[in-house]
């Protein structure tokens, strides 16, 4: 037997276009590997096969479910941890919330809810399946997993989930920052990610995890003008995918609220490495953009340039970007702004 599961059920039945589609089935990782050409087993911990059929990947992953002591053994076809192969109910219940333990059955075109998923979606409520501060304590990243969902989907999050989460709020801290570096980018691909930011705050989440943030939202004028840069973020950010151009706009925005504070340089390098995970490629980036926007009024002094560094210097990617900064913030008068725009053409 073999389903569609997870999110792309969940997104299909609350009316979004799913990004991707996950499959679950019956099938070793061997055996699928064999039937599906052009797939290949990947991980130890959480054996799956990886798909691809043009541009797009699929995820196919052996039904699970959870472990007992007996279970521990390292088997060619077994996987090594706390997850082991089970039935479709057993993998239902293992999972997260119950809008994401769904299953559907294309062939037969029927739905398959062990956890009542369905009725949750109907009523907009996120729930968790199981005991929520146990399952939160098992793996923290769920609770900005059910922010981010409750954002994305607008469904209410279930009150006794709801504080779980803010009571253990200090476990999300404790989780790796990889992790939590890829929420935080699903969270700024949200149509409205600013909402989510204010429930980070309001759950404690955000003063164990970005405690530098969580300064500025302590005081409202700080707060009001990072919002602002917030809020128009796609003046800055046109590729979604490209996560320096996530991060950009962000920053920014943190630039801007402690402006005139004697720490703004070193409390700035703590969020963008320790709080929100950026690369130092990334960073460097970033606040090359920053600082070119600041000289364009400059203009006097690039004339003065020899042609071949005129050529070097407009040759800049982080020059477009440092454009639309200045475009954002009214930075240039717009003889000066044209100038720019003449001489990148």
């Amino acid at each position: 037997m073999t389903y569609l599961v997870g999110g792309c059920v969940r997104d299909l039945l609350a009316g979004i276009h799913p990004k991707d589609y996950d499959i679950a089935t019956n099938a070793l990782p061997n055996e699928v590997r064999k039937r599906v050409w052009g797939s290949y087993v990947i991980g130890r911990r959480f054996r799956l096969v990886l798909a691809m059929r043009g541009d797009q990947q699929f995820e196919i992953a052996t039904f699970r479910r959870g472990g007992r002591p007996e279970d521990f053994v390292d088997g060619e076809d077994q996987p090594v941890g706390d997850n082991f192969f089970g039935t479709p109910e057993e993998d239902a219940l293992r999972r997260d919330f119950t809008i994401n333990s769904m299953f559907y059955d294309p062939l037969k075109d029927e739905l398959i809810d062990y956890a009542h998923g369905m009725a949750d979606i109907e009523a907009k409520i996120l729930r968790m399946i199981g005991d929520p501060k146990e399952r939160i304590i098992e793996d923290a990243i769920r609770s900005l997993r059910a922010v981010r969902l409750s954002h994305k989907l607008k469904f209410t999050i279930e009150s006794s989930f709801r504080a779980a989460i803010r009571e253990t709020a200090a476990e999300v801290a404790k989780s790796p920052l990889p992790r939590r570096r890829e929420e935080y980018l699903k969270f700024l691909r949200l149509d409205d990610h600013v909402p989510s930011l204010c429930e980070l705050y309001d759950l404690n989440l955000m003063e164990h995890l970005m405690p530098s943030l969580n300064e500025i939202w302590n005081n409202s004028d700080q707060r009001d003008i990072f919002v602002n840069y917030m809020h128009r973020m796609e003046e800055i950010t046109w590729d979604y995918k490209n996560p320096m151009e996530i991060y950009l706009p962000m920053v920014m925005a943190f630039n801007a609220a402690l402006q005139g504070d004697p720490e703004l340089e070193k409390k700035r390098e703590i969020f963008m490495k320790d709080e929100l995970g950026m690369f130092k490629a990334e960073s460097t980036e970033v606040l090359h953009i920053i600082e070119l926007a600041h000289s364009l009024p400059e203009i006097n002094s690039f004339k003065k340039r020899g042609q071949r560094r005129q050529l070097a210097f407009l040759s800049q990617e982080a020059l477009r970007y440092a454009l639309r900064i200045a475009r954002m913030e009214l930075s240039l008068p717009p003889e000066e702004l044209a100038f720019w725009q003449n001489s990148l053409k």
